[in-house]
């Protein structure tokens, strides 16, 4: 087994082929990637039933899912890596030129930032989603994997290396690091001067402690206590419609919504609504129902169990969801400003002013009108796939695709000048 000082070490010496790459080649090396990664699928699909059956006992229903990989997510991994060709390659882009009267020339050009790792836990799609984008964006990239997730994305790492030595690539500048351990993680964190930009993605804990201990660039990527708020003016039959795809469309992603704020003037006729399509119709259906976890005022309305004051600091993951009775758009924006995790918020109304106070005021990277926060994502917004969901303001915000890989530095053209 290699050490992650020997991988890093190998990247750093392979980087270069990546990073000088033209956009016929980086596209080549994608379009073998993705045929390689479906030409392994029996051989993935084995590799992530280990991982299934190993994390069994370990990890609940919803991240088992998160953690199971099919023919047909395997079909849409490599649709994801194609998707990428058609987007314009962001390196050698002249953001701003300009001849000063000295006569040099000087031009501000997009380029690759080096080498990115990505910390990741659960999700096996994140492996072929980093490393597709990498090498687009001309990077080289290290992926360090959850233990529940390593045979998966061992098995895909092996098919996209196979992809770029097929284009003349070194499959060097794509890594996986072998050491699952905690230790393994820090190494990263600490690994200046090998390390361009570090992106973790995964729970709160992770995060923060990239955040904390990292001492290369990190990106803050979001837990996502994210919000939906029901106005006074709202049309509640969309709003229940949008409630229920935002919450059970796939619960266990950073874009489900997680926290329901009800105008109390809609409340009486709203919460009904909640409760019999999230719970009645689900049980009826043999859907899991969800927990709905209440503050006071909701209560009055429905049933359910009471909202503690953590459950509006929580990212459930899971089926549930706390709902509170708010009197203002204003108390729903003062909650959204105290507990939000910066992800997704979104508002249901009909009112186009108080629409604009909400997108205008929530200080978050995506703000949603009348519709679910489930689009958060780098290919819904027509980024191809994401390398993550920035919550931070610096560099990078929402979702991360191409650009966001990117720096730029300035090249100066002179003849001789030199400064008096």
């Amino acid at each position: 087994m290699l050490t992650t000082n020997e991988i890093l070490t190998k990247v750093n010496q392979a980087k270069y082929e990546i990073n000088q790459a033209d956009t016929e080649r980086k596209d080549d090396a994608l379009v073998a990637m993705a045929y390689h990664l479906l030409a392994a699928s029996q051989e993935i699909l084995a590799a992530n039933q280990k991982d299934m059956i190993n994390a069994k006992e370990t990890i609940s229903p919803v991240m088992l899912d998160r953690l199971l990989l099919t023919e047909e997510r395997i079909q849409s991994m490599a649709s994801g890596i194609l998707e990428l060709i058609a987007l314009p390659d962001p390196i050698g882009k002249v953001l701003h030129q300009e001849d000063l009267d000295n006569g040099l020339h000087i031009e501000k050009k997009r380029v690759p930032l080096g080498v990115i790792a990505i910390i990741y836990e659960s999700r096996p799609n994140v492996t072929s989603d980093a490393a597709a984008l990498a090498i687009k964006s001309g990077n080289a990239v290290v992926l360090r994997s959850g233990k529940e997730a390593y045979n998966s994305a061992k098995a895909i790492v092996k098919s996209l290396k196979l992809g770029l030595e097929e284009v003349g690539l070194s499959s060097d500048i794509l890594q996986l690091i072998e050491d699952t351990s905690r230790e393994s993680a820090y190494e990263l964190m600490k690994a200046k001067g090998q390390i361009d930009l570090l992106i973790p993605r995964g729970g709160a804990g992770l995060i923060q402690a990239c955040v904390r201990e990292a001492t290369v660039p990190c990106i803050e990527t979001g837990s996502g206590i994210c919000h939906l708020y029901v106005d006074a003016q709202a049309d509640l039959e969309m709003a229940v419609r949008i409630l229920l795809n935002a919450k059970t469309s796939r619960p266990s992603v950073c874009n489900a919504v997680e926290v329901c704020l009800v105008h109390e003037a809609v409340a009486a006729d709203f919460l009904p609504l909640v409760e019999k399509t999230l719970v009645e119709n689900r049980m009826a259906s043999q859907a899991i129902p969800v927990q709905l976890k209440l503050d006071s005022r909701a209560s009055d309305f429905i049933s359910g169990q009471a909202a503690g004051p953590q459950d509006f600091d929580q990212e459930f993951l899971d089926y549930t969801l706390a709902i509170k009775v708010v009197p203002s758009l204003d108390a729903a924006l003062e909650h959204i400003e105290k507990h939000s995790s910066k992800h997704s918020e979104a508002i249901i109304t009909k009112d186009k002013t108080r629409a604009e106070k909400f997108l205008n005021t929530v200080d978050s990277a995506a703000v949603f009108l009348n519709a679910s926060t489930r689009f958060t994502d780098g290919g819904q917004f027509g980024l191809g796939c994401e390398m993550g969901i920035s919550t931070q303001k610096l560099h990078a915000r929402g979702p991360m695709g191409l650009e966001e890989l990117t720096t730029y530095k300035y090249l100066i053209y002179g003849d001789g000048q030199i400064r008096e």
